[in-house]
């Protein structure tokens, strides 16, 4: 089929940054807003629930929460915020919310300092565990400003600091190998990838690119595994249907190939991953008429 190298060639670029990049700014935000929830004990006695986030003292609820509310409505308000309360006792916090504040207004190298701060003061206050989160924040802002090598470093620092199997390391071990993507290491992201599908196996996410993965190492076994999982857990994702019609018009599944595409586009249309499905079926030979 003399269309499936320009259709190979073509496909990834667009399909991996809509995957890489997705969701990144929201996840940031409902990480934030999460850890906003009180609890009566310190921070670092309180087990991680299931979505990773620990929950934020009494005493530092409030003005947390109020801190993130500014920076939602506008991201300067959130930093005077945070620098206003860092001074009058916001510990780290105070610096948390900075960062978060920076990030929304995606000022990526400021927004890295902040939570780097952050973590470096939970630590000093042996909150290793918030440390170790504040660490992932600052890498996801560092891979957000284009600083693989930079996140690759803040990961490997949250890592570090002994996080407790389930969610959370699944997702740092899944951010890690995004960022080992972009610095071209595969077999170290293939590492990351096999130990964030077993701690996170419910993130799609995770099934996704590890099927992208396996599809450029040539591992196609694996990628229709992965695919169909990842279908299986987020069916109405159009990067997940664009995916899955890569893998299968690799493995000589046109029909299912088509199908999936053609989902990916009504799902999403003028997605990255929406357009590159819609250019991926105009390679595709027309339909046979039927009778």
């Amino acid at each position: 089929m003399p269309f499936l190298l320009p259709l190979l060639l073509q496909a990834y670029d667009p399909e991996i940054e809509a995957v890489m990049n997705r969701s990144r700014k929201q996840k940031q935000e409902a990480q934030a807003a999460v850890a906003a929830t009180t609890a009566p004990a310190a921070a670092a006695s309180v087990p991680a629930r299931e979505d990773g986030r620990i929950p934020v003292p009494e005493k530092f609820a409030a003005p947390f929460q109020a801190c993130l509310d500014q920076a939602m409505a506008s991201p300067d308000a959130g930093v005077a915020f945070a620098q206003k309360w860092r001074i009058e006792g916001g510990s780290f916090y105070a610096r948390h919310c900075m960062g978060f504040a920076y990030a929304r207004a995606e000022r990526w190298t400021p927004a890295i300092v902040a939570f780097e701060q952050a973590a470096e003061e939970a630590e000093r206050g042996g909150e290793m565990a918030q440390g170790a989160r504040l660490w992932a924040q600052a890498g996801n802002a560092a891979l957000a400003g284009g600083d693989a090598a930079k996140a690759r470093t803040d990961f490997d620092a949250a890592l570090a600091r002994g996080l407790p199997d389930g969610f959370e390391k699944g997702e740092v071990h899944l951010d890690r190998a995004r960022a080992l993507v972009a610095l071209g290491d595969m077999a170290a992201a293939r590492d990351s990838l096999d130990v964030a599908l077993t701690q996170a196996p419910r993130d799609p996410l995770g099934w996704l690119l590890s099927a992208t993965l396996a599809r450029r190492s040539g591992e196609m076994s694996l990628a229709q595994a992965h695919i169909a999982r990842a279908v299986q857990l987020s069916p109405d994702d159009a990067s997940v249907a664009l995916e899955e019609g890569n893998v299968a018009i690799l493995t000589n599944h046109e029909d299912v190939a088509r199908s999936a595409w053609q989902r990916a586009v009504r799902l999403s249309p003028d997605s990255p991953a929406g357009k590159a499905a819609a250019d991926n079926l105009t390679r595709l030979p027309a339909d046979k008429p039927v009778g």
